[in-house]
């Protein structure tokens, strides 16, 4: 079953910030180098989740969510993603903001409420991979409501490099210079993707961009 996402991507538009279209690359040379660490951030492309991985409800269309996402973003002003640090996230690790994150927080919580009408209930095999037993009170209702529970008060915008690691050894040093000319770095972010993953496991692919109205000032 075919599953969309709606994903911010640093540096995806050809004609982005240069910054941005330099991290991007320097995500791409990191997981090519690292591929071992990297098997899932990979499969899902570097991005950050607005409106995490979804079926289309019934009566429903890609057409029709592409053309409300293009409408979505050409009503909106860019974002910055402020102070922009590698942080390990539980086990695994990611490229975070570090400064004032309400404008983000904000795109996101519109996003997830924006395309909540084109997201299918989630089926019970859904809910049980997402380990509700394990979530907060705060997390179950989220899941149930959205189906995600990484979303509003929720939220914590990140950008994956890694998958989850017992045993990170030295890939902190190794992060932290690969991405040295960025550490610290306001990134712009300039469109939004709608990305598909064709069939469960497959690789998820970028199927179309859209840009906001204007950079960030």
């Amino acid at each position: 079953m075919t599953r969309y996402a709606v994903y911010g991507v640093p540096g995806i538009e050809p004609d982005a910030p240069a910054i941005a279209i330099a991290l991007r690359r320097a995500v791409a040379d990191w997981y090519a180098s690292h591929p071992a660490i990297t098997v899932d951030p990979r499969r899902y492309g570097f991005h950050a989740t607005l409106k995490a991985p979804f079926r289309l409800a019934d009566g429903a269309t890609a057409e029709g969510l592409v053309d409300r996402v293009a409408a979505f973003a050409a009503a909106r002003a860019a974002v910055t993603i402020p102070a922009v640090r590698p942080r390990a996230i539980g086990t695994f690790r990611a490229l975070v903001p570090t400064g004032d994150t309400a404008e983000i927080d904000a795109l996101a919580a519109d996003v997830v409420r924006a395309f909540e009408p084109y997201r299918a209930p989630l089926t019970p095999a859904e809910i049980a991979r997402r380990r509700p037993e394990r979530l907060s009170e705060r997390g179950r209702e989220l899941l149930e409501r959205y189906g995600y529970p990484h979303v509003l008060d929720q939220f914590r915008f990140h950008m994956t490099l890694t998958d989850s690691l017992d045993d990170p050894g030295d890939v902190d040093e190794r992060i932290a210079a690969h991405f040295a000319a960025f550490n610290g770095a306001d990134i712009p972010l300039t469109a939004l993707a709608v990305f598909v993953e064709p069939e469960p496991g497959a690789p998820f692919a970028v199927h179309s961009v859209h840009p906001f109205r204007q950079e960030p000032t």
